[in-house]
């Protein structure tokens, strides 16, 4: 069993979680290239900021933190496994509510579109998953995410293994020895995420 102190040991020093599937084995992945999204930046795509414009989506924070790493542990297509194995997600559940995992929601029209989950710890928000339930949810939610990060002075949004759909929000890899330097840094800063 995975214990919160484990999950924040792990964290501090560049390794996460991944089970092989809903109730397999957990591994502790340390890539040698990181997907970390540069604060700085990041500029939402003309498509998603027409998206942002139209105010489609109200984001909310923590409202509804199980429900969405709920919907993240979902397999993206049939016959897909999923890495969010139950024990994980207790122990999320757990980070929760110690204040130290959260959740970025889309709500529209009362319902939840979609959104994403992670952790905060000093000045490094590591992005676990998202989901959606409605074209552009989770995008918008990413993109409210960096720009409240960006305010509260976060120096690192990891956003761990890099793939083309991080790649279309602006992530970029960076070597390990580099991504350790960031994250020394954003530890060493006091900040709260709400």
């Amino acid at each position: 069993m995975i214990k919160v102190e484990d999950i924040l040991r792990a964290y501090r020093h560049g390794f996460f979680p991944m089970a092989d599937s809903r109730e397999g084995t957990v591994s502790w992945c340390q890539p040698y290239q990181r997907a970390v999204v540069p604060l700085d930046s990041f500029r939402p795509s003309r498509s998603l900021r027409r998206v942002i414009g139209k105010k489609r989506f109200t984001i909310k924070i923590n409202s509804v933190f199980e429900q969405v790493i709920r919907a993240c542990s979902q397999p993206r297509s049939t016959g897909q496994e999923t890495w969010l194995s139950e024990e994980i997600i207790k122990v999320f559940l757990k980070l929760h509510r110690l204040g130290v995992a959260h959740s970025v929601e889309s709500w529209q029209d009362g319902e939840l579109a979609g959104g994403l989950y992670g952790l905060s710890m000093g000045g490094a928000f590591f992005g676990e998953s998202m989901f959606f339930f409605r074209s552009d949810a989770s995008k918008v939610a990413f993109a409210w995410l960096v720009g409240y990060l960006k305010r509260k002075g976060y120096l690192l949004l990891d956003a761990q293994i890099m793939n083309p759909h991080l790649e279309s929000l602006g992530a970029i890899e960076i070597p390990h020895e580099e991504y350790m330097v960031q994250l020394e840094r954003a530890l060493g800063k006091k900040i709260s995420f709400v």
